[in-house]
């Protein structure tokens, strides 16, 4: 079956993969979009983590301003190529970053990021609540605690506003999966008044 340079086109485009993986995933698909989305989907979320380590020069800052004004959010989401960043996929990312970020109010970006003293503190607080139980219940009891207490603050790790059955990062894996790129979330600042 040959395949258009226009259909190739059409689907990097929707997805920014590779030139030659949309080829490929066209090929397989016997020149069906949608499964050509699928096949590239499923074959870049294998090799979402072995993109992990590729340097990323590129990306975006993005900024949302809540509707009432007195809420806002600057984050910094980085990728391997301009062509990625600019991707309609790319954008929307980000401006779900952002919103989620307005409305989770997360403090730290990644769990390195939580301070030992605090994550201590956390700790000595449950700890309280498992004494007297034999330590292997009280441990899995603790680390439980100490699970939903990350999801809580931490923005790679909480739900997502709009489907909180999916992580930040598994928003960020989708992402890399569609694009064929490392994508990393750097950094962010969120801004309400009178906090």
């Amino acid at each position: 079956m040959e395949i258009k340079a226009e259909l190739v086109r059409t689907l990097r485009e929707r997805t920014g993969a590779p030139l030659m993986d949309c080829k490929k995933a066209l090929l397989e698909a016997e020149g069906n979009l949608d499964a050509s989305i699928d096949l590239l989907r499923r074959w870049g979320r294998a090799g979402a983590d072995s993109k992990s380590g590729r340097e990323t020069k590129e990306g975006r800052v993005a900024s949302y301003i809540h509707h009432d004004g007195k809420k806002g959010v600057l984050v910094e989401v980085a990728c391997e190529s301009d062509f990625v960043a600019r991707s309609d996929r790319f954008v929307a990312f980000l401006k779900d970053v952002c919103l989620h970020i307005v409305a989770s109010r997360p403090r730290y970006l990644a769990r390195e990021e939580v301070p030992p003293e605090v994550i201590a503190k956390e700790r000595d607080i449950h700890r309280d609540a498992v004494a007297g139980k034999p330590s292997e219940v009280a441990e899995r009891i603790l680390d439980g605690k100490m699970k939903k207490f990350f999801a809580e603050c931490v923005l790679l790790d909480q739900g997502f506003v709009r489907d909180p059955s999916r992580s930040i990062t598994d928003l960020l894996k989708d992402l890399v999966a569609a694009v064929g790129e490392n994508v990393v979330i750097r950094r962010f600042s969120r801004f309400e008044i009178g906090s």
